[in-house]
């Protein structure tokens, strides 16, 4: 995530991208749990992870998540 911050910093744009792909994966009635954060459930991240990459436990490079966040813009209008 670190090293999504200088490109958004730079890019605007891609700041936006960003912020609209980490909304889209928030946990349903997030603010009704601690740590009323709207994060991701783990599940969906390992099944994420797992479908993408093979492996539940991948991390993904901050290229693929930029290309993932722009490709929602470009392709799906989101």
């Amino acid at each position: 995530m670190l090293a999504l911050l200088p490109r958004a910093i730079v890019n605007p744009l891609l700041a936006w991208d960003l912020l609209r792909l980490a909304w889209s994966m928030r946990a349903r009635g997030w603010w009704r749990r601690p740590p009323f954060l709207p994060t991701p459930p783990p599940e969906y991240l390992r099944w994420r992870m797992f479908t993408a990459y093979g492996d539940e436990h991948a991390v993904p490079s901050a290229d693929d998540v930029v290309r993932v966040a722009r490709w929602r813009r470009e392709t799906m209008g989101l």
